[in-house]
């Protein structure tokens, strides 16, 4: 007798640790299949080996991907606790595109209500973003930017056709940068955000394995 195989999994991906531990305290109990969360370690190298390494392994071979964690806003008016979910991402290899925005834009919308949700273009770095170059980026069309969503998903299709998507948390921005006083409150608010999003990851997960019409 055959064995109906499983629902796939989905790797939740990010890079710090601190990171990895608020999704770890988010609510995965609505989950079809196994969700993994990974903390690959800083920077697009890391995180691409690490991804790399991950999906090799036959349990995950065909896992939908988020890359997700904190991230640099571009645009004025952003906020410390903002979310960016990604239309595409963009290093110098060129661009990924996003599957299941707008499911991912409605489930954040839920699990995080009063939050905004920015959509647009995530472009990779390979240092933090800091003072004039947030302008330069925005000039290519980008509304953020972090190290290591560009590698992630990059990785995660050069190992085999998947969904794969990004959702960022803000955690400084042109009005709010790193190094001025308020700092720690917007990291606070970051990280509370980036501990209710993991129920909108597994609804976008379901949303995949729902039969297309």
């Amino acid at each position: 007798m055959s064995t109906k195989p499983g629902p796939a999994p989905l790797l939740v991906a990010c890079a710090l640790g601190i990171e990895r531990l608020a999704l770890r305290r988010g609510d995965r109990s609505s989950a079809d299949g196994p969700v993994t969360v990974l903390r690959t370690g800083m920077g697009p190298k890391a995180a691409e080996r690490a991804v790399t390494r991950v999906l090799a392994d036959p349990a995950l071979r065909d896992a939908a991907v988020v890359a997700t964690g904190f991230c640099a806003g571009l645009a004025p008016g952003m906020h410390p606790g903002d979310l960016v979910v990604a239309e595409e991402t963009r290093d110098p290899r060129g661009v990924t595109p996003c599957v299941g925005t707008e499911v991912l834009v409605k489930e954040l919308v839920r699990a995080v209500p009063g939050r905004t949700v920015h959509t647009g273009p995530l472009i990779g770095s390979d240092h933090v973003v800091r003072g004039p170059e947030r302008s330069e980026l925005l000039l290519t069309g980008a509304i953020a930017a972090d190290m290591e969503s560009a590698s992630t998903l990059h990785g995660a299709v050069c190992t085999g056709a998947r969904p794969v998507a990004a959702v960022r948390v803000v955690v400084d921005a042109p009005e709010h940068e790193l190094v001025r006083i308020g700092t720690v409150r917007g990291g606070i608010s970051a990280f509370r955000v980036l501990r209710a999003v993991l129920p909108a990851f597994v609804e976008w997960h379901r949303s995949l394995l729902l039969p297309r019409r």
